[in-house]
Protein backbone atom coordinates (compact mmCIF):
# COMPACT_ATOMS: atom_id res chain seq x y z
CA UNK A 1 0.00 0.00 0.00
CA UNK A 2 1.44 3.28 -1.40
CA UNK A 3 1.80 5.76 1.84
CA UNK A 4 0.23 8.85 2.70
CA UNK A 5 2.46 10.84 1.78
CA UNK A 6 3.57 9.43 -1.53
CA UNK A 7 0.02 9.67 -2.53
CA UNK A 8 0.31 13.55 -1.37
CA UNK A 9 3.40 13.81 -3.49
CA UNK A 10 1.77 12.37 -6.56
CA UNK A 11 -1.05 14.77 -6.37
CA UNK A 12 1.36 17.08 -6.13
CA UNK A 13 3.30 16.41 -9.46
CA UNK A 14 0.32 15.56 -11.05
CA UNK A 15 -1.54 19.19 -10.54
CA UNK A 16 1.88 20.71 -11.55
CA UNK A 17 2.20 18.90 -14.83
CA UNK A 18 -1.57 20.52 -15.46
CA UNK A 19 -0.26 23.61 -15.60
CA UNK A 20 1.39 25.25 -18.51
CA UNK A 21 5.11 25.78 -17.97
CA UNK A 22 6.14 29.10 -17.39
CA UNK A 23 2.26 30.27 -17.33
CA UNK A 24 1.59 33.86 -16.48
CA UNK A 25 -1.44 36.03 -16.19
CA UNK A 26 -1.45 39.09 -19.02
CA UNK A 27 -2.89 42.37 -16.72
CA UNK A 28 -2.53 44.78 -18.88
CA UNK A 29 -1.70 46.29 -22.75
CA UNK A 30 1.15 44.41 -24.04
CA UNK A 31 1.47 41.83 -21.18
CA UNK A 32 2.92 41.78 -17.67
CA UNK A 33 6.32 43.15 -18.84
CA UNK A 34 4.11 46.08 -21.17
CA UNK A 35 6.56 45.02 -24.31
CA UNK A 36 4.60 42.07 -26.32
CA UNK A 37 6.60 39.42 -24.21
CA UNK A 38 5.25 36.29 -22.77
CA UNK A 39 7.43 33.21 -21.12
CA UNK A 40 5.32 30.65 -22.31
CA UNK A 41 6.54 28.48 -24.62
CA UNK A 42 4.01 28.03 -28.00
CA UNK A 43 4.60 24.43 -30.60
CA UNK A 44 3.84 24.38 -33.74
CA UNK A 45 0.28 23.09 -34.05
CA UNK A 46 -1.12 21.11 -37.38
CA UNK A 47 -4.80 22.07 -38.53
CA UNK A 48 -7.21 24.15 -36.18
CA UNK A 49 -7.02 25.45 -32.68
CA UNK A 50 -9.13 24.17 -30.02
CA UNK A 51 -11.42 26.29 -28.81
CA UNK A 52 -12.32 26.34 -25.46
CA UNK A 53 -15.30 28.74 -25.48
CA UNK A 54 -16.82 31.89 -27.05
CA UNK A 55 -18.99 34.62 -26.04
CA UNK A 56 -20.51 37.97 -27.74
CA UNK A 57 -19.24 41.07 -26.37
CA UNK A 58 -20.11 44.86 -27.00
CA UNK A 59 -18.21 46.33 -29.74
CA UNK A 60 -14.77 48.10 -28.75
CA UNK A 61 -11.10 47.57 -29.76
CA UNK A 62 -10.28 47.46 -26.31
CA UNK A 63 -7.47 44.19 -25.77
CA UNK A 64 -8.57 41.16 -22.96
CA UNK A 65 -6.64 41.23 -19.80
CA UNK A 66 -6.43 38.51 -17.87
CA UNK A 67 -5.70 37.92 -14.41
CA UNK A 68 -6.56 35.54 -11.23
CA UNK A 69 -8.47 33.04 -13.29
CA UNK A 70 -10.40 35.98 -15.01
CA UNK A 71 -11.21 37.11 -18.19
CA UNK A 72 -12.22 41.28 -18.14
CA UNK A 73 -13.26 42.54 -21.30
CA UNK A 74 -14.33 46.56 -22.16
CA UNK A 75 -17.06 47.77 -24.52
CA UNK A 76 -19.98 49.80 -25.47
CA UNK A 77 -23.74 48.71 -24.24
CA UNK A 78 -25.91 47.86 -27.19
CA UNK A 79 -27.40 51.42 -28.79
CA UNK A 80 -27.09 53.01 -25.38
CA UNK A 81 -24.12 55.79 -24.18
CA UNK A 82 -22.79 53.40 -22.34
CA UNK A 83 -19.57 51.29 -21.39
CA UNK A 84 -19.46 48.45 -19.45
CA UNK A 85 -16.83 45.96 -17.83
CA UNK A 86 -17.48 42.27 -18.02
CA UNK A 87 -15.51 39.52 -16.16
CA UNK A 88 -15.56 36.01 -16.93
CA UNK A 89 -14.23 32.56 -16.21
CA UNK A 90 -10.99 32.15 -17.61
CA UNK A 91 -11.61 28.28 -18.11
CA UNK A 92 -15.18 28.11 -18.27
CA UNK A 93 -16.55 31.57 -19.96
CA UNK A 94 -19.09 31.58 -17.64
CA UNK A 95 -19.62 35.55 -17.02
CA UNK A 96 -19.31 36.63 -13.29
CA UNK A 97 -20.40 40.42 -13.06
CA UNK A 98 -21.05 43.38 -15.28
CA UNK A 99 -20.62 47.00 -14.44
CA UNK A 100 -22.08 49.60 -16.32
CA UNK A 101 -21.85 53.54 -16.38
CA UNK A 102 -22.83 56.18 -18.41
CA UNK A 103 -20.63 57.99 -20.90
CA UNK A 104 -21.03 61.49 -23.33
CA UNK A 105 -22.30 60.97 -27.12
CA UNK A 106 -19.77 60.18 -29.53
CA UNK A 107 -19.82 58.77 -32.56
CA UNK A 108 -16.18 58.22 -35.20
CA UNK A 109 -14.74 55.70 -37.95
CA UNK A 110 -13.95 52.48 -37.08
CA UNK A 111 -16.06 52.15 -34.16
CA UNK A 112 -17.54 53.61 -31.13
CA UNK A 113 -16.65 51.55 -28.39
CA UNK A 114 -13.45 51.37 -25.87
CA UNK A 115 -10.19 51.69 -27.42
CA UNK A 116 -7.74 51.25 -24.24
CA UNK A 117 -7.22 48.44 -22.93
CA UNK A 118 -7.64 48.01 -18.93
CA UNK A 119 -4.63 47.82 -16.50
CA UNK A 120 -4.93 45.08 -13.49
CA UNK A 121 -2.64 45.68 -10.39
CA UNK A 122 -3.80 43.52 -7.50
CA UNK A 123 -7.35 43.47 -7.23
CA UNK A 124 -8.31 46.58 -8.54
CA UNK A 125 -9.16 46.86 -12.39
CA UNK A 126 -8.52 50.33 -14.48
CA UNK A 127 -10.49 51.33 -17.37
CA UNK A 128 -10.13 54.43 -20.18
CA UNK A 129 -13.17 55.12 -22.08
CA UNK A 130 -13.34 56.35 -25.52
CA UNK A 131 -14.89 59.55 -24.22
CA UNK A 132 -11.95 60.70 -22.03
CA UNK A 133 -13.87 58.04 -18.55
CA UNK A 134 -11.44 56.75 -16.36
CA UNK A 135 -12.72 53.82 -14.11
CA UNK A 136 -11.44 52.18 -10.69
CA UNK A 137 -13.39 48.83 -10.35
CA UNK A 138 -13.12 45.97 -7.51
CA UNK A 139 -12.12 42.68 -9.56
CA UNK A 140 -14.09 40.68 -7.24
CA UNK A 141 -17.09 41.65 -7.44
CA UNK A 142 -17.07 44.80 -10.11
CA UNK A 143 -17.77 47.23 -7.44
CA UNK A 144 -17.05 51.27 -8.84
CA UNK A 145 -14.27 52.41 -6.52
CA UNK A 146 -13.44 55.92 -7.82
CA UNK A 147 -14.13 57.68 -11.49
CA UNK A 148 -13.44 60.58 -13.15
CA UNK A 149 -14.61 62.60 -16.54
CA UNK A 150 -11.03 63.95 -17.50
CA UNK A 151 -12.08 65.44 -20.34
CA UNK A 152 -14.78 67.27 -18.30
CA UNK A 153 -12.34 67.58 -15.35
CA UNK A 154 -9.14 68.89 -17.52
CA UNK A 155 -11.39 71.12 -20.20
CA UNK A 156 -9.31 69.01 -23.26
CA UNK A 157 -10.67 68.44 -26.26
CA UNK A 158 -11.94 64.69 -27.34
CA UNK A 159 -9.17 62.90 -30.12
CA UNK A 160 -11.38 62.35 -33.57
CA UNK A 161 -11.32 58.67 -33.14
CA UNK A 162 -12.01 58.85 -29.69
CA UNK A 163 -9.57 58.32 -26.78
CA UNK A 164 -7.10 55.49 -26.53
CA UNK A 165 -4.69 55.78 -24.11
CA UNK A 166 -3.81 52.32 -22.00
CA UNK A 167 -3.79 53.32 -18.62
CA UNK A 168 -0.32 52.65 -16.90
CA UNK A 169 0.20 51.61 -13.47
CA UNK A 170 3.90 53.24 -11.99
CA UNK A 171 3.67 52.62 -8.30
CA UNK A 172 0.95 54.58 -6.42
CA UNK A 173 -0.42 56.16 -9.61
CA UNK A 174 -2.23 55.09 -12.54
CA UNK A 175 -1.37 58.04 -15.58
CA UNK A 176 -2.86 58.86 -18.73
CA UNK A 177 -2.39 61.01 -22.18
CA UNK A 178 -5.49 63.21 -21.69
CA UNK A 179 -4.04 66.18 -23.78
CA UNK A 180 -5.17 69.29 -21.91
CA UNK A 181 -3.31 72.58 -21.50
CA UNK A 182 -0.92 72.40 -18.84
CA UNK A 183 -2.78 68.51 -18.13
CA UNK A 184 -1.41 66.40 -20.83
CA UNK A 185 -0.39 64.17 -19.25
CA UNK A 186 -1.96 63.32 -15.95
CA UNK A 187 -1.22 61.16 -12.96
CA UNK A 188 -4.06 59.74 -10.26
CA UNK A 189 -3.82 58.23 -7.03
CA UNK A 190 -4.49 54.80 -7.32
CA UNK A 191 -6.48 54.54 -3.88
CA UNK A 192 -8.79 57.68 -4.53
CA UNK A 193 -8.74 58.82 -8.05
CA UNK A 194 -7.13 62.40 -6.52
CA UNK A 195 -5.27 64.30 -9.03
CA UNK A 196 -1.25 63.41 -8.07
CA UNK A 197 0.19 65.33 -10.73
CA UNK A 198 -0.04 66.76 -14.01
CA UNK A 199 2.63 67.31 -17.10
CA UNK A 200 3.41 69.29 -20.31
CA UNK A 201 1.22 71.02 -22.80
CA UNK A 202 1.01 68.74 -25.80
CA UNK A 203 -1.90 67.50 -27.37
CA UNK A 204 -2.84 63.81 -26.89
CA UNK A 205 -2.46 61.06 -28.91
CA UNK A 206 -4.07 57.13 -29.62
CA UNK A 207 -0.28 55.61 -28.31
CA UNK A 208 -0.36 54.11 -24.52
CA UNK A 209 3.02 54.49 -22.74
CA UNK A 210 5.40 52.45 -21.08
CA UNK A 211 8.06 52.89 -18.06
CA UNK A 212 11.44 51.18 -17.58
CA UNK A 213 14.19 51.73 -15.45
CA UNK A 214 15.26 51.84 -11.43
CA UNK A 215 15.75 54.24 -9.34
CA UNK A 216 16.50 57.69 -10.40
CA UNK A 217 16.62 56.48 -13.49
CA UNK A 218 12.87 55.28 -13.86
CA UNK A 219 11.17 56.85 -16.53
CA UNK A 220 7.37 56.45 -18.10
CA UNK A 221 8.18 57.63 -21.92
CA UNK A 222 4.65 58.49 -24.28
CA UNK A 223 4.38 59.26 -27.65
CA UNK A 224 1.87 62.22 -27.41
CA UNK A 225 0.59 64.36 -30.44
CA UNK A 226 3.59 66.53 -30.28
CA UNK A 227 6.57 64.48 -28.91
CA UNK A 228 8.08 61.11 -27.47
CA UNK A 229 8.40 62.28 -23.84
CA UNK A 230 9.99 61.23 -20.65
CA UNK A 231 8.37 62.09 -17.62
CA UNK A 232 9.26 61.01 -13.93
CA UNK A 233 6.82 59.02 -12.70
CA UNK A 234 6.60 60.03 -9.35
CA UNK A 235 5.92 63.90 -9.92
CA UNK A 236 5.83 64.22 -13.60
CA UNK A 237 8.88 66.60 -14.14
CA UNK A 238 9.72 66.01 -17.60
CA UNK A 239 13.63 64.29 -18.20
CA UNK A 240 13.55 64.75 -22.18
CA UNK A 241 11.70 65.59 -25.35
CA UNK A 242 12.00 64.42 -29.02
CA UNK A 243 9.65 65.78 -31.63
CA UNK A 244 7.61 63.59 -33.53
CA UNK A 245 4.55 64.98 -35.01
CA UNK A 246 2.13 62.71 -37.22
CA UNK A 247 0.78 65.13 -40.44
CA UNK A 248 -2.33 62.73 -39.97
CA UNK A 249 -2.14 63.42 -35.95
CA UNK A 250 -2.87 59.92 -35.93
CA UNK A 251 0.26 58.51 -33.55
CA UNK A 252 -1.16 55.20 -31.98
CA UNK A 253 1.98 52.66 -31.80
CA UNK A 254 3.41 52.28 -28.27
CA UNK A 255 7.16 53.17 -27.88
CA UNK A 256 9.71 49.93 -27.19
CA UNK A 257 12.69 49.60 -25.71
CA UNK A 258 14.98 46.93 -26.49
CA UNK A 259 18.82 47.31 -24.59
CA UNK A 260 19.81 50.82 -24.84
CA UNK A 261 17.49 51.90 -27.93
CA UNK A 262 13.76 53.38 -27.88
CA UNK A 263 11.70 53.12 -30.75
CA UNK A 264 8.83 55.16 -31.97
CA UNK A 265 6.80 55.27 -35.01
CA UNK A 266 3.72 56.64 -37.05
CA UNK A 267 1.95 56.49 -39.68
CA UNK A 268 3.22 59.95 -41.67
CA UNK A 269 6.61 60.15 -40.00
CA UNK A 270 7.80 56.92 -40.42
CA UNK A 271 10.04 55.43 -37.27
CA UNK A 272 13.28 56.56 -35.16
CA UNK A 273 15.97 55.13 -32.79
CA UNK A 274 16.66 56.68 -30.18
CA UNK A 275 19.40 56.09 -28.21
CA UNK A 276 19.09 55.84 -24.36
CA UNK A 277 21.69 57.30 -22.40
CA UNK A 278 22.38 59.39 -18.93
CA UNK A 279 23.83 62.76 -18.69
CA UNK A 280 24.16 65.06 -15.16
CA UNK A 281 22.69 61.89 -13.43
CA UNK A 282 19.33 61.93 -15.40
CA UNK A 283 17.91 60.33 -18.35
CA UNK A 284 18.55 61.80 -21.77
CA UNK A 285 18.33 60.42 -25.44
CA UNK A 286 20.00 61.38 -28.54
CA UNK A 287 18.90 60.05 -32.18
CA UNK A 288 20.45 56.79 -33.10
CA UNK A 289 19.01 56.13 -36.86
CA UNK A 290 15.91 57.17 -39.08
CA UNK A 291 13.54 55.16 -40.98
CA UNK A 292 11.04 57.14 -43.10
CA UNK A 293 9.64 54.09 -44.75
CA UNK A 294 8.46 52.19 -41.52
CA UNK A 295 5.20 53.59 -41.04
CA UNK A 296 3.53 51.90 -38.24
CA UNK A 297 -0.13 52.27 -38.50
CA UNK A 298 -1.41 50.90 -34.82
CA UNK A 299 0.70 47.63 -34.55
CA UNK A 300 2.98 48.13 -31.58
CA UNK A 301 6.75 46.35 -32.99
CA UNK A 302 8.24 43.98 -31.40
CA UNK A 303 12.41 43.16 -29.85
CA UNK A 304 13.58 39.85 -30.50
CA UNK A 305 16.67 39.18 -28.81
CA UNK A 306 18.57 42.29 -28.72
CA UNK A 307 19.67 42.78 -32.47
CA UNK A 308 16.31 42.50 -34.25
CA UNK A 309 13.10 43.88 -34.04
CA UNK A 310 10.11 42.99 -35.72
CA UNK A 311 7.27 45.48 -37.07
CA UNK A 312 3.74 45.61 -38.90
CA UNK A 313 3.82 48.89 -41.40
CA UNK A 314 0.85 50.10 -43.03
CA UNK A 315 0.08 52.81 -45.61
CA UNK A 316 -2.62 55.60 -45.65
CA UNK A 317 -5.10 54.42 -47.99
CA UNK A 318 -5.49 57.19 -51.49
CA UNK A 319 -7.72 57.39 -53.99
CA UNK A 320 -5.11 55.00 -56.16
CA UNK A 321 -3.86 52.90 -52.88
CA UNK A 322 -5.42 50.03 -51.14
CA UNK A 323 -4.38 49.76 -47.18
CA UNK A 324 -2.15 47.26 -46.92
CA UNK A 325 -0.24 46.02 -43.81
CA UNK A 326 3.38 44.73 -44.29
CA UNK A 327 5.65 43.03 -41.95
CA UNK A 328 9.16 43.95 -41.23
CA UNK A 329 12.29 42.54 -39.89
CA UNK A 330 15.04 45.52 -39.21
CA UNK A 331 18.34 45.80 -37.60
CA UNK A 332 18.08 47.28 -33.92
CA UNK A 333 21.19 49.41 -34.15
CA UNK A 334 20.69 51.15 -37.39
CA UNK A 335 17.01 50.94 -38.42
CA UNK A 336 18.03 48.71 -41.47
CA UNK A 337 15.35 46.51 -42.94
CA UNK A 338 16.48 43.06 -43.42
CA UNK A 339 13.08 41.56 -45.12
CA UNK A 340 9.60 42.43 -45.73
CA UNK A 341 6.75 40.22 -45.94
CA UNK A 342 3.91 42.18 -48.22
CA UNK A 343 -0.01 42.47 -47.16
CA UNK A 344 0.00 40.15 -44.18
CA UNK A 345 -3.03 42.51 -43.44
CA UNK A 346 -5.67 45.35 -44.22
CA UNK A 347 -4.86 47.74 -41.51
CA UNK A 348 -2.72 45.57 -39.20
CA UNK A 349 -1.67 42.61 -37.28
CA UNK A 350 -0.32 42.47 -33.50
CA UNK A 351 2.96 40.93 -32.84
CA UNK A 352 4.06 38.98 -29.76
CA UNK A 353 7.21 37.26 -28.79
CA UNK A 354 6.65 33.66 -26.82
CA UNK A 355 8.64 31.94 -24.39
CA UNK A 356 10.47 30.46 -26.66
CA UNK A 357 12.15 33.18 -29.07
CA UNK A 358 9.25 32.49 -31.97
CA UNK A 359 7.18 35.78 -32.84
CA UNK A 360 2.89 34.96 -32.81
CA UNK A 361 1.38 37.15 -35.67
CA UNK A 362 -2.60 37.95 -35.02
CA UNK A 363 -3.72 39.46 -38.49
CA UNK A 364 -6.99 41.61 -38.53
CA UNK A 365 -8.08 39.30 -40.95
CA UNK A 366 -8.13 36.52 -38.17
CA UNK A 367 -5.54 34.52 -39.38
CA UNK A 368 -2.93 33.40 -36.32
CA UNK A 369 0.40 32.79 -37.54
CA UNK A 370 3.77 31.33 -35.80
CA UNK A 371 6.71 32.37 -37.16
CA UNK A 372 10.26 31.53 -36.64
CA UNK A 373 12.59 34.60 -35.78
CA UNK A 374 14.53 34.25 -38.46
CA UNK A 375 16.10 37.33 -39.69
CA UNK A 376 17.49 36.49 -43.12
CA UNK A 377 13.81 35.38 -44.53
CA UNK A 378 9.99 34.91 -43.26
CA UNK A 379 10.02 31.56 -42.16
CA UNK A 380 6.06 30.73 -41.34
CA UNK A 381 5.57 27.33 -39.04
CA UNK A 382 1.96 27.32 -38.71
CA UNK A 383 -1.54 29.03 -39.35
CA UNK A 384 -5.11 29.13 -38.57
CA UNK A 385 -8.07 31.43 -39.30
CA UNK A 386 -9.19 31.76 -35.35
CA UNK A 387 -11.64 34.87 -35.65
CA UNK A 388 -13.56 37.06 -37.65
CA UNK A 389 -12.75 40.52 -39.92
CA UNK A 390 -11.43 43.91 -37.86
CA UNK A 391 -9.35 41.88 -35.58
CA UNK A 392 -7.68 44.88 -34.42
CA UNK A 393 -7.73 44.11 -30.46
CA UNK A 394 -4.00 42.71 -28.82
CA UNK A 395 -4.61 39.20 -28.27
CA UNK A 396 -3.69 38.11 -24.28
CA UNK A 397 -1.63 34.82 -23.82
CA UNK A 398 -2.37 33.36 -20.15
CA UNK A 399 -1.84 29.98 -18.68
CA UNK A 400 -2.08 28.39 -22.14
CA UNK A 401 -4.73 30.12 -23.63
CA UNK A 402 -5.24 33.10 -25.82
CA UNK A 403 -7.97 35.37 -25.86
CA UNK A 404 -8.97 37.04 -29.06
CA UNK A 405 -11.40 39.54 -29.56
CA UNK A 406 -12.59 40.51 -32.99
CA UNK A 407 -15.83 42.54 -34.06
CA UNK A 408 -18.17 40.90 -32.15
CA UNK A 409 -17.07 37.91 -29.86
CA UNK A 410 -13.96 37.14 -27.28
CA UNK A 411 -12.92 33.50 -28.08
CA UNK A 412 -10.91 31.48 -25.70
CA UNK A 413 -7.87 28.96 -27.60
CA UNK A 414 -6.15 25.94 -26.05
CA UNK A 415 -2.53 27.21 -27.72
CA UNK A 416 -0.01 25.85 -24.85
CA UNK A 417 -0.98 21.70 -24.23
Amino acid sequence: MPSLRSLLLTVLISSFAMVPAFAEDWPQWLGPRRDNSSTEKVAPWKGELQVLWRKRVGEGHSSPVVADGRVFIHAKVGNKNEEEIVAFDAKSGEELWRTRYERVAFSSLFGNGPRATPAIVKDRLYTFGITGVLTCLDTKEGKKLWQVDTLKKFNAKNLFFGMACSPLVAGEHVIVNIGGKGNSIVAFDCGKGEVAWTSMDDPASYSSPIVFGEGGQRQVVFLTGGNVASLNPADGSVYWRFPLVDRLMESSTTPIRTGDLLLASSITYGSVGLKLETKDNKPVVTEAWKNKELTSYFSTPVAIGADHIYMVTGATPGPFTKPSADLHCIEAKTGKELWKKAKIGTYHASLMRTGDGKLLMLTDNGELVLLEANAKEYSELARAKVSGPETWAHPALANGHLFIRDKTEVICLQIVP
